[in-house]
């Protein structure tokens, strides 16, 4: 059976908006079967979607669905490209409408859009089940929301049904692209090498340009070309479950041994046992194969039966963060620097937790207790950003510090500037195992409204 082409248009939300367009010219120029995929929804994304739904019914769907998809939505659909994406975050049938309703501005006949539902575990039956899995105490007055870790099958039945487009909510990452992949090859649930070497093409594909050179990049070490316009990759999943890598000719960025290597390594905790919803990956033993320029292919691949649970991930009110830096240069900056640190922690006291950072002198490699900065000798640095973050309960605590920082302009230590504050509110995370059969999956076709 003829291979499909499976593209990713974006890796996480936010993602560059001028991606997914050189994918899909590219799949329009193959020809054949395809779709493309825009994987939106990291774990913080979709809580943080799930308040702005609480905040506002009509919202929590991706912020910058109508931008991602006005460029590419009648190109797919005129093609026959399939456009799978979890871009319904906290609310699927909210971005089903908006699609619905940007076809029609762009005067297009009314896509087939499913939705898959099932992963929302927010409603007082998932709080019910999150009770009896989660460890320690459930605190029902911090719970935020919750969701399960769904996989391709609703996805692959929907596009069996017809679907032109699917909306997702929580869903593994690859089982955005191995859905396609049922689709077309017809995997039974237990094919299990099939549906692992599928899953690894949407390992590779979920994060976007990483496996096209993006995270890759290294300049004297591992160069890649022309990454400004870097392509995001295609992958060609055949019947066997293998797969070949590539990229839009017209792009930058590589694809090599090299880079698929370092994805496929992404994330993974145990080569032999990739657990996804739909089936537990072996890599172990697969090879990867450069076939020509920015062409890999992967296989070997090879599945186990998937696990009778599901990933639940839960979130709860973890309270506020404030966050405020000050500039300081020249001579003796970094003494000041370290002095305006002094004179926060003695005016905000223990109740606090302060996290200080002099950039420029230890932040990436500091730490939340401030061991390693207090650790060192006053050097010689002389252009210092202190940036100072704090965590509470209490909003107004945190309000205390950012006002505390913004006076540092003139109540001393001497030079300060350039002071920014900001603050959001926190969510704290829990994980579970759920049984699979306590949380149904199901997809229905949502329809256009009027005017629509």
């Amino acid at each position: 059976m003829e291979a499909i082409s499976v593209g990713c248009g974006a890796g996480f939300s936010g993602d560059r908006l001028d991606a997914a367009a050189p994918v899909v010219r590219c799949l329009v120029a193959r020809g054949g079967p395809a779709a493309l995929i825009f994987e939106n929804l990291a774990e913080r994304t979709l809580a943080l979607q799930q308040l702005a739904r609480r905040a506002d019914p009509a919202r929590g769907y991706e912020p910058l669905l109508v931008q991602e998809l006005r460029p590419v939505l009648a190109d797919c659909l005129r093609h026959g490209i399939a456009i799978v994406g979890n871009f319904g975050a906290a609310n699927p049938d909210g971005a089903a409408a908006v699609i619905h309703a940007l076809a029609a501005e762009l005067g297009l006949p009314p896509p087939r859009v499913a939705v898959v539902r099932g992963d929302d575990l927010s409603d007082a039956r998932g709080q019910g089940l999150l009770r009896q899995h989660l460890a320690g105490p459930f605190d029902a007055q911090r719970f935020v929301c919750a969701n399960a870790y769904l996989g391709a099958m609703e996805i692959a039945a929907a596009l069996k049904a017809g679907a032109q487009v699917v909306v997702t909510g929580r869903v593994a990452d690859p089982s955005l692209v191995l859905g396609p992949a049922i689709a077309h090859h017809g995997w039974g649930p237990q094919d299990w090498d099939r549906l692992a070497g599928g899953t690894m093409a949407g390992h590779l594909l979920e994060c976007g340009a990483q496996v096209t050179g993006g995270y890759f990049a290294d300049p004297g070490r591992k160069d890649v070309p022309g990454l400004e316009n870097v392509g995001f990759p295609i992958a060609e999943i055949a019947a066997d479950g293998s797969c070949i890598v590539s990229k839009p000719p017209d792009t930058g960025g590589l694809v090599d041994c090299r880079t698929v290597k370092e994805q496929l390594l992404y994330e993974v905790h145990d080569p032999a046992a990739y657990i996804t919803p739909d089936v537990v990956a072996d890599i172990s033993g697969a090879t990867v194969t450069q076939l020509g320029p920015d062409r890999v292919r992967l296989a070997g691949v090879r599945g186990h039966p998937r696990t009778p649970t599901l990933k639940a991930l839960a979130f709860f009110d973890g309270g506020w963060l404030g966050e405020a830096e000050i500039s300081y240069a020249g001579p003796n900056a970094e003494a000041r620097a370290r002095l305006a640190m002094d004179v926060l922690r003695k005016r905000l006291g223990a109740g606090l937790a302060l996290r200080c950072d002099l950039i420029g002198v230890s932040s990436v490699f500091g730490d939340d207790a401030n061991r390693m900065l207090d650790a060192m000798a006053i050097g010689a640095a002389t252009d210092v950003r202190l940036r100072v973050a704090g965590r509470h309960e209490e909003q107004e605590q945190v309000d205390r510090l950012l006002r505390e920082v913004t006076a540092l302009w003139t109540c001393g230590p001497a030079g300060g500037g350039g002071v920014r504050t900001g603050k959001r509110q926190r969510l704290s995370s829990r994980s579970c195992l759920v049984p699979r059969e306590q949380v149904p999956a199901s997809f229905a076709f949502a329809f256009a409204g009027p005017g629509a």
